[in-house]
């Protein structure tokens, strides 16, 4: 018999040493290592190769490349995150808190893709076949062509898939899947990597897509080791309060298309379904003449979205003020906050600032950085912004307004929504081709922007 090779793997980065360690090399992460069994002979030597039928040089020129025909899911907002629709062949990973509704997207994009496209494989790892059976009918999935499979065995499913023929498949979860040939428990990193790279291959030799669901970290990353992001095509993100109805699925990596979109859902009793029109939903039920809000502009990917940031600025009842902030980054608060003090001489460093962005979504671009800006400032002065008013621009440290991109397309979101003036950075003026019925105010510094405002 083969002797066994025993080795301990960091269970965050996949680093391997013959002795067990108290912080990883890699990572550098405390207690991350644990002990794993392994034959001489690696799973990943007996892997088959992708193309190998194929295997000679060929120059690029005379390549011939095809546009492929993409699977529509029936969902709008989840076919705009994937550029257009499900590449055949592809490997598409999902991440997201437990209970944000992984499972229900697809399996409800599950039903749309059997009916359209053929036999649609999805293969449970944590739940069984009834209680899968007791989700599709709250869903209303009732397909002929859907089949469910509880099976964790690697295996098995590449069996079954072989049998079947199926046009997708879905694993739920990566995590719970295992090769038999490897003594490593279920979700180790020696599993997730060979499991995901069996996948992969089938994935590209039968020209079928596979969704992979994966388990996320307390951190909000991804559970296994970050080759797994690496391996796969697609990488997306099902965020949103668990507590809040809205859900946002986020691209990290799309080879097929934008890392820049983002498809917004609503949870509700028979799933999720697609918001077509969110800056409308988002700015539903503002409150009439309040300091501290104001409505911004930010781009996702190939679409504006208006949205309204309000800001509290309170007397500190602590020794040191802090700063609250909900949907953007806190550090950039800080950084607006040290600009107004600095350049315009309004000092809210001795009180408590709150700021949040209503509907739950988190918005990481610079362009909103003078509507939080002028939120702020609006609160302080106990002065309310305009309702009908739209402030698009990014703040530098000078205090100058910072041009940004597409503001044509945000100054159109902003007209057809119904608002009468957009607040904008001047340098944007040039080349701007504008029809619609609205004010423009070109700005270049904060001071401009305080005098417009408020």
């Amino acid at each position: 018999m083969a002797r066994e090779k025993r080795k301990f793997v960091c269970q965050e980065c996949g680093y391997a040493t013959p002795r067990t360690l108290g912080r990883c090399p890699g990572c550098k992460s405390w207690q991350s290592f644990a002990e794993e069994i392994g034959a001489p002979s690696e799973t990943s030597s007996r892997h088959r190769g992708i193309g190998q039928a194929s295997s000679k040089p060929e120059p690029i020129s005379q390549v011939t490349a095809s546009e492929v025909a993409r699977h529509l899911t029936g969902m709008s907002e989840f076919d705009r995150v994937l550029g257009g629709g499900i590449v055949p062949g592809s490997v598409i990973l999902i991440g997201g808190d437990p209970g944000i509704g992984k499972s229900t997207l697809l399996l409800q994009a599950s039903e749309a893709l059997s009916l359209n496209y053929g036999q649609v494989l999805y293969v449970s790892g944590e739940e069984s076949v009834s209680q899968t059976k007791l989700r599709a009918t709250r869903l209303g999935v009732a397909s002929d062509t859907l089949y469910v499979l509880c099976e964790n065995n690697l295996a098995q499913i590449e069996k079954h898939i072989g049998v079947l023929q199926p046009k997708v498949v879905i694993i739920d979860s990566i995590q719970t899947v295992y090769l038999s040939d490897i003594q490593s428990a279920p979700g180790s990193v020696t599993q997730i990597r060979e499991c995901a790279g069996h996948l992969l291959i089938c994935a590209k030799n039968r020209n079928i897509p596979i969704f992979l669901v994966g388990h996320v970290t307390k951190e909000g990353a991804l559970a296994g080791p970050r080759i797994l992001e690496h391996m796969v095509d697609t990488v997306l993100y099902f965020e949103g309060e668990r507590h809040h109805i809205y859900r946002v699925l986020r691209a990290i990596k799309n080879r097929f298309g934008s890392t820049n979109e983002i498809g917004i859902f609503e949870m509700q009793s028979k799933g999720l379904v697609d918001v077509l029109n969110p800056s409308e939903l988002f700015l539903s039920n503002r409150e009439e003449e309040v300091s501290g809000s104001a409505v911004v502009s930010s781009m996702e990917g190939t679409r504006p979205l208006l949205m309204e940031v309000q800001a509290l600025v309170v007397p500190t009842h602590y020794g040191n003020p802090r700063n609250t902030a909900t949907g953007v980054d806190r550090h950039r608060i800080a950084l607006l906050i040290a600009v107004l003090n600095k350049r315009v001489g309004i000092d809210v460093g001795d009180s408590d600032v709150f700021v949040n962005i209503t509907g739950g979504l988190r918005i990481d671009e610079p362009g909103i950085d003078l509507g939080v800006l002028m939120a702020i400032s609006s609160n302080y002065r106990d002065i309310p912004v305009n309702r009908r008013t739209v402030i698009i621009g990014e703040v530098g440290l000078g205090g100058e307004i910072r041009p940004v991109t597409h503001v044509e397309k945000r100054i159109r979101e902003a007209a057809k929504l119904g608002f009468q003036r957009v607040i904008f950075p001047e340098y944007n003026r040039r080349g701007l081709e504008i029809d619609e019925d609205i004010e423009l105010v070109g700005v270049n510094d904060v001071y401009d922007s305080l005098s417009a405002l408020l």
